[in-house]
C-alpha cells in the first residue's frame, strides 16, 4: 500500500476502509454514552485538584495509539467525570438536556463537515437554512423573508444587534464633509460619537451588553441601565426619565435593549412600550430573547412576547428552552437594507454575480465565515 493510500484511509472519506473504521467507532462511542448515562450521579468527577491531575498526565504520543485507545482514554478523562446536565439536580444554569433529535442532527452535522460561508460548501445547508430564517420571521411577525443568520449563541448575536444599531444611529446622526451618509465600516467611528452614542438596557439585562459595547471600542461608559421594577422588568417610567435627560444632555440614544426572559427571574420586559418610547426618541429596539424565545411555539404562553414583533432585531437561542445542543443560535433582523453596515463581498464566496443569479449569501449576514450547519437541529425539530 502506498503513503497515499495508507493517509487516505486515516481520512473519514468514501474508501471502504475508511467507512469500516467509521461504523466501528462510531459503535463504540455510542455505546461508551449509553453505558455513561446509566450512572445515577449528575457528577462523578472529583475535585478540581484531582481532575487536573488526571488530564495533565495525558502526554501525546508521536505513533499514536488508535481509535479505540484514544476513546478508552478520553471515556476516563472526559465523559465520566463530565456533567449530566438531563439529571434532576443540574437546575443551575440555563444549560439544558438535549433532544434526541438533536444528538442525529449533530452526526449529520458532523459527518458531513458543512461550511455555512457560501452556497458551494453547503448547497442544501444554504437553502435550508434560509428556509428556517423565514419560518422564525413568521414566527415573530417579521413577515417573510431572509434577514437574519443562525449564530454562536446569545452574546454574539446581541454583538450583531448593538453593532448594527450603533452602525446606523450613526449613519443617522453623521455627515461627511460632502453631505453623504457616515458609514463607520468605510469612515470608523467620529470622535464625538465616541461620548454621545449610547445604548440603554435594564440593570437585569444579560452582561454581554455592556461586554459587546467595549469590544466595539464603545467602552462600558456607553451603556445605560435602568432599574427593574417589582416583577424584574425594565422600569419603563424609569426608562422614558432615563431617555429625556439622555436627550437633554445631548447625548443620541442608538439602542435600547430589551430583555424577553432575564437571567435570574426569566422576566419579560414590557415590548411595546419600550417600542413606543423609543419611536419617541428614533431608536433601534434590540430584543434579548436568548432565554424566553422558546414561548414563540407555544399556544398558551405566546402572548408574554406580544410587541417583539415590532423590535428591529431579536436574539434567539435554541440550546436553551428549545432543548438543542451547544451551539445553537440565531440573530433575526426586521429590515434587510440594514445589513450595509456590515456587508462585505468577497468575489470567491459571495460575487455580486452569485447574488444577481439568487445563490445564497448567507456570509454577509453574519460575523463569522466558517461556520457550522447548526440550523439542521432546528430542521429536524420543526
Amino acid at each position: 500500500m502506498s503513503n497515499l493510500e495508507k493517509h487516505r484511509q486515516s481520512l473519514f472519506c468514501s474508501d471502504p476502509k475508511s467507512i469500516a473504521d467509521y461504523e466501528s467507532a462510531m459503535n463504540n462511542a455510542v455505546k461508551a454514552v449509553s453505558d455513561w448515562l446509566k450512572e445515577e450521579k449528575m457528577y462523578t468527577g472529583g475535585s478540581i485538584k484531582e481532575l487536573r491531575a488526571k488530564i495533565n498526565g495525558f502526554n501525546p504520543t508521536q505513533a499514536g495509539v488508535g481509535v479505540q485507545k484514544s476513546l478508552e482514554h478520553l471515556v476516563e478523562i472526559f465523559l465520566k467525570p463530565s456533567l449530566k446536565v438531563h439529571h434532576p439536580h443540574s437546575l443551575a444554569h440555563l444549560h439544558c438536556p438535549t433532544m434526541v433529535t438533536s444528538q442525529i442532527a449533530e452526526v449529520l452535522i458532523n459527518a458531513t463537515n458543512q461550511s455555512m460561508d457560501s452556497w458551494d460548501q453547503s448547497p442544501a445547508g444554504s437553502i435550508m437554512e434560509e428556509h428556517l430564517i423565514d419560518w422564525l420571521r413568521q414566527k415573530v411577525g417579521y413577515g417573510k423573508g431572509t434577514s437574519g443568520v443562525f449564530t454562536s449563541g446569545g452574546t454574539q448575536s446581541n454583538l450583531m444587534g448593538v453593532l448594527l444599531a450603533r452602525d446606523w444611529a450613526i449613519a443617522n446622526h453623521w455627515k461627511k464633509a460632502d453631505g453623504s451618509e457616515w458609514s463607520v465600516q468605510a469612515d470608523g467611528i467620529p470622535a464625538d460619537a465616541m461620548q454621545k452614542v449610547k445604548v440603554v438596557c435594564s440593570e437585569n439585562a444579560h452582561f454581554s451588553v455592556q461586554k459587546n459595547m467595549a469590544m466595539m471600542g464603545m467602552g462600558f461608559q456607553s451603556v445605560v441601565t435602568v432599574p427593574s421594577n417589582a416583577n424584574a422588568q425594565m422600569d419603563v417610567e424609569a426608562l422614558a426619565k432615563t431617555l429625556a435627560d439622555l436627550k437633554a444632555e445631548g447625548k443620541i440614544v442608538a439602542c435600547i435593549v430589551a430583555t424577553a426572559g432575564t437571567t435570574d427571574a426569566g422576566a419579560i420586559d414590557d415590548l411595546k412600550a419600550i417600542r413606543k418610547l423609543a419611536d419617541e426618541h428614533q431608536a433601534w429596539v434590540h430584543v434579548d430573547a436568548a432565554w424566553g424565545g422558546a414561548l414563540l411555539l407555544s399556544k398558551d404562553f405566546r402572548h408574554f412576547l406580544d410587541g417583539i414583533e415590532l423590535t428591529d432585531s431579536i436574539t434567539l437561542d435554541f440550546h436553551k428552552h428549545f432543548f438543542q445542543s451547544i451551539s445553537c443560535g440565531a440573530f433575526l433582523l426586521k429590515d434587510e437594507a440594514n445589513y450595509r453596515f456590515i456587508d462585505y463581498k468577497a468575489d470567491y464566496l459571495n460575487s455580486e454575480y452569485d447574488e444577481e443569479h439568487g445563490v445564497p449569501n448567507l456570509v454577509s449576514k453574519s460575523l463569522q465565515t466558517t461556520r457550522r450547519f447548526d440550523a439542521l437541529k432546528i430542521m429536524v425539530y420543526r
